[in-house]
C-alpha cells in the first residue's frame, strides 16, 4: 500500500501539538544519553501505523533506529514484541506517546476493519468506509482501513460525487439531481442515494451509475437487488450492527459501507518501555 502524501505533515502537526516550545521534563536526561526500548501489544489485533510511528522519531533524531518484528497488516498477540529502538534517550521520550497514539488508533481502525471483512468473508461484498473520521486524521484512518482488508470509499468531497438526501432537497428531484450532476461531470460515476425501493427506479432512468441503499432492511435490500438486476452498482449503509453485517451482504449488494470502522474507534494496548540507559 501506498503511504500517503501527507504523511510527514500529518506526524509533525502532532509531534508540534505535544511538544510545543519543548519536551522540559525530558531535561532530566543528559542530551548524549542513548537507549534502546521495546514496544509490546498487549492485547490481540492486527498492526497498522509502522511508518508513523517511525516518522515520529526520526523526525526527533536522525539517529534513532527502529527494527521491526512484526509489520503492518499482521496479526499480533498479546505480549508480542513488535520494535525495538535505539538512540537518543530524550528523542525516544518525547516521540514515546505520539508514536503510540498513532500505533494504537491505526492498529483499531485496521482490527474492527479485519473484524467486519471476515465477517463477510466468501459473500463477494466489498467493504467501504466512509467520511466519518477524525477531523486531521483522514488519510490515517483510511489507510488502516486498507491495512485492514477495506477499501477506501471516496476520500473527501472532492473525489467522488455522491448525492444525498440534502442535496437531493436542495435540487428538488433525484432525476433532477442526477441529471444536473451527469451534466456537469460527464467522466465522473454518479453515485446518488435512495431511501425507498420506490426511489430506485427514478434514479436509474436518471442515468445513475450506483445506488446507495440508506437504512435499507435486509428484506427491502433484496427487492432491490432483484429490481435491480446488475443493471447499476449497489451500496448498502445505515448503522448496521456488527451481527447483523452477514444477512446485509448475502442480499447481494456489491458494496456495505460502515461508519463504524473509523468512527467508533477502540484504541489497542500497546506498551514501550526502555531496556537500559
Amino acid at each position: 500500500m501506498n503511504l500517503p502524501d501527507d504523511m510527514i505533515t500529518v506526524v509533525r502537526n502532532a509531534i508540534e501539538e505535544d511538544v510545543g516550545s519543548g519536551d522540559i521534563t525530558a531535561e532530566l536526561i543528559s542530551a548524549d544519553t542513548d537507549t534502546s526500548a521495546q514496544v509490546v501489544c498487549r492485547e490481540s489485533a492486527i498492526l497498522c501505523g509502522a511508518a508513523w510511528f517511525e516518522q515520529t522519531f526520526h523526525q526527533l533524531s536522525d539517529t534513532c533506529l527502529i527494527t521491526w518484528s512484526k509489520h503492518d497488516g499482521d496479526r499480533i498477540a498479546a505480549d508480542d514484541v513488535i520494535c525495538k529502538l535505539e538512540g537518543p534517550a530524550r528523542a525516544l521520550l518525547t516521540g514515546e506517546r505520539t508514536a503510540l497514539n498513532f500505533l494504537q488508533t491505526m492498529s483499531g481502525t485496521a482490527t474492527t476493519t479485519r473484524d467486519y471483512v471476515e465477517q463477510v468473508h466468501g459473500t463477494g461484498v466489498v467493504l467501504l468506509d466512509t467520511r466519518k473520521t477524525i477531523p486531521g486524521l483522514r488519510s490515517v484512518q483510511k489507510y488502516a482501513v486498507l491495512c485492514g482488508g477495506g477499501k477506501n470509499h471516496r476520500i473527501g468531497l472532492f473525489d467522488g460525487i455522491l448525492i444525498k438526501e440534502n442535496h437531493i432537497a436542495a435540487a428538488g428531484s433525484i432525476p433532477r439531481a442526477v441529471t444536473e450532476m451527469r451534466n456537469k461531470f460527464p467522466n465522473h460515476k454518479v453515485e446518488i442515494e435512495v431511501e425507498s425501493v420506490a426511489d430506485v427506479e427514478p434514479a436509474i432512468t436518471a442515468g445513475a451509475h450506483m445506488l446507495l441503499l440508506d437504512n435499507f432492511s435486509v428484506e427491502d435490500l433484496r427487492e432491490a437487488v432483484q429490481h435491480v438486476h446488475g443493471r447499476v452498482e449497489l451500496e448498502a449503509s445505515g448503522g448496521f450492527e456488527f451481527e447483523d453485517i452477514r444477512a446485509v451482504a448475502e442480499t447481494g449488494v456489491d458494496f456495505v459501507s460502515v461508519g463504524a470502522l473509523t468512527k467508533h474507534l477502540r484504541a489497542i494496548d500497546f506498551s514501550m518501555r526502555f531496556l537500559a540507559c
